[in-house]
C-alpha cells in the first residue's frame, strides 16, 4: 500500500496456484493495473523455470507481477521476466526488498555502527585491541 497499491490481499496458502498475493497498483488517476506476486525463500539463484512457472499462473488473471525472493536472480531468469509480448514481471532480490523496507521504514531499526580505524593509531605506535575482548585484563 506504501508504493501505491490498493486493495492488497495476501493468500499465501497450499493450493493458492503459485500466487501468494495480488492487489490493483494505481498508475494514476486513469489506469491502474492488477499485480499478481509471489514470494520464495530460497538459498539457490532463482532460475527461469520459476518465472515460467509464475508466469503461467498470471495468465488472463493479471496484468503484471512482482516475484519478491531471498537470493539472486539469474540472468536467464532476468531475460525471461522482460521477454518481449509477455506480462511483465518485476524482479526484487533480498537486497532490492532490503532497500525497499528502509526507504519506506517498514519493519526495520536504523543503528549507526561505529568502527575503528586501526591506521590512524598505528602511526602512533600505539596497539589497539581489533575487538574490546582482545583487551588485556587490568
Amino acid at each position: 500500500r506504501e508504493v501505491g497499491f490498493e486493495e492488497v490481499v495476501v493468500t499465501g496458502r497450499s493450493g493458492d496456484g503459485g500466487i501468494d498475493g495480488f492487489g490493483t497498483l494505481r498508475i494514476n488517476r486513469l489506469v491502474s493495473d492488477r499485480v499478481l506476486f509471489q514470494c520464495k525463500r530460497y538459498t539457490t539463484q532463482i532460475s527461469p523455470s520459476y518465472i515460467r512457472e509464475f508466469r503461467g499462473s498470471m495468465a488472463a488473471r493479471a496484468d503484471r507481477g512482482i516475484f519478491l525472493a531471498t537470493n539472486t536472480f539469474s540472468a536467464e531468469a532476468k531475460r525471461e521476466a522482460a521477454r518481449e509480448g509477455a506480462a511483465p514481471i518485476e524482479m526484487v532480490d533480498l537486497d532490492a526488498l532490503i532497500s525497499l523496507l528502509t526507504d519506506l521504514g517498514l519493519g526495520v531499526t536504523v543503528r549507526t555502527v561505529f568502527a575503528v580505524d586501526q591506521s590512524f593509531f598505528h602511526e602512533y605506535g600505539a596497539k589497539v585491541p581489533a575487538r574490546p575482548e582482545d583487551e588485556p585484563d587490568k
